[in-house]
């Protein structure tokens, strides 16, 4: 398959053709998309010449338009880049007798209503839904038309035309932004998921709705206080060792991942506190509300710790470098009076093998080596609160 993609180096532009060509290039290896290769990627901007376009139009089986004018210092400016440059691009498709189908990124503010009732750039975009429309009823060719909200992700430049690139930039770098009106909710949809609903294109799998308008989703909705504040929780995060939201689909795990985008070059690492003592070092690593606390743990040699057990917490132990004596001990007495029995496991970095810690049972681990240290990774199901620690000290 031949595609063109024009605004190409643009933030929608950028993330589709860096899916195409991991798709192309065999590194996205995913069955569905398998019916695209062979793949011929054409990316036309600007700086593109008409020879380029004028055979990129001759050839391609699909064109994606992405090309438009967001912020021109002439409002005219929204027409002649807008309409102008969709006019010349169905001009060649046509010419050439090409009737690939075509897809138009257009935009919400084409509905002219609300706080869109006027605005020159969506009044520029009706106009080329309508040059699109004209377009597939003359030559019936297919058209796919999509109204998009407010777009974020990676590779969208900040203080230009997206308020939560401008967010993402200044909190994680500690550059100054200012907020109108907090309350302003804004519809949000991730170029990724934009990505995904184009590739669904590609492979036929979409049917436009009314007047060739297709749905892109998921949107979520979100106002400007509660990015900002979700940012800034973000960029906390590497203090109070949180993991912010994760579940899949959760806008809190999409605009995560793209505030992580916007960190300046030398500034994604940063230091954790460690605690030493004559046995060796405990370091937090993360903390998560739901999913418990992740720690490493190195043991100099020959020494044990722990010897404490828990009323619910629970553990996992991987040690990942040394080799250890894992030993644990229901607490109490049995029926005859005695000492319930030792249960115990040896286990090396050089086998992998996950130990977990049970409620009611004393638990200690021991570095059987005489000269290294042991190093464990250690999972708890909760994390460390001093003020509950549940935690009760008893030899195994």
């Amino acid at each position: 398959m031949k595609v063109l993609i024009t605004g190409a180096k643009g933030f929608v532009g950028r993330n589709l053709c860096e899916s195409l060509k991991a798709i192309r290039d065999g590194k996205d290896r995913r069955e569905e998309y398998q019916a695209l290769l062979p793949l011929t990627i054409y990316e036309y901007d600007i700086d593109g010449t008409r020879e380029e376009l004028d055979r990129y139009c001759a050839e391609a089986d699909f064109v994606f338009n992405l090309a438009g004018v967001n912020r021109p210092e002439d409002p005219a400016d929204f027409m002649r880049g807008n309409f102008g440059f969709a006019s010349e691009l169905l001009g060649l498709l046509e010419q050439h007798g090409n009737r690939c189908p075509v897809m138009l990124a257009s935009s919400v503010q084409a509905s002219l209503e609300g706080r869109y009732a006027g605005s020159a750039y969506g009044e520029s975009k009706l106009a080329g839904e309508g040059l699109f429309r004209d377009y597939s009823e003359r030559t019936g060719a297919p058209v796919y038309i999509y109204r998009l909200p407010n777009l974020y992700g990676k590779w969208c430049r900040p203080r230009y035309n997206s308020a939560v690139a401008t967010f993402c930039d200044a909190v994680a770098n500690g550059r100054p932004f200012h907020v109108d009106d907090p309350s302003v909710e804004l519809e949000l949809l991730h170029v990724d998921d934009l990505v995904s609903c184009m590739l669904e294109l590609l492979l036929g799998n979409v049917e436009p709705g009314p007047d060739g308008l297709c749905h892109a989703g998921p949107v979520d909705r979100a106002a400007l206080g509660e990015i900002v504040s979700m940012l800034e929780g973000f960029r906390g995060s590497r203090s109070d060792l949180s993991v912010p939201d994760q579940s899949e689909g959760s806008f809190s795990k999409k605009l995560h991942a793209t505030f992580l985008s916007y960190c300046d070059p030398g500034s994604l690492a940063y230091p954790l506190r460690v605690n030493s003592d004559e046995r060796g070092s405990f370091t937090e690593f993360l903390r998560t509300p739901e999913r418990g606390q992740v720690s490493i743990n190195v043991s100099k040699p020959g020494v044990t710790k722990g010897n404490h057990w828990h009323h619910t917490k629970w553990e996992k132990f991987l040690v990942v470098s040394g080799e250890a004596l894992i030993r644990l001990r229901r607490v109490g007495f049995d029926p005859e009076g005695d000492l319930y029995p030792v249960d115990e496991y040896r286990v090396s970095g050089a086998d992998p093998v996950v130990v977990e810690m049970a409620p009611g049972m004393a638990h200690s681990i021991t570095n059987l080596s005489e000269t290294d240290e042991l190093v464990t990774v250690m999972w708890t199901s909760e994390s460390f609160d001093p003020a509950r620690p549940d935690t009760y000290f008893e030899e195994v």
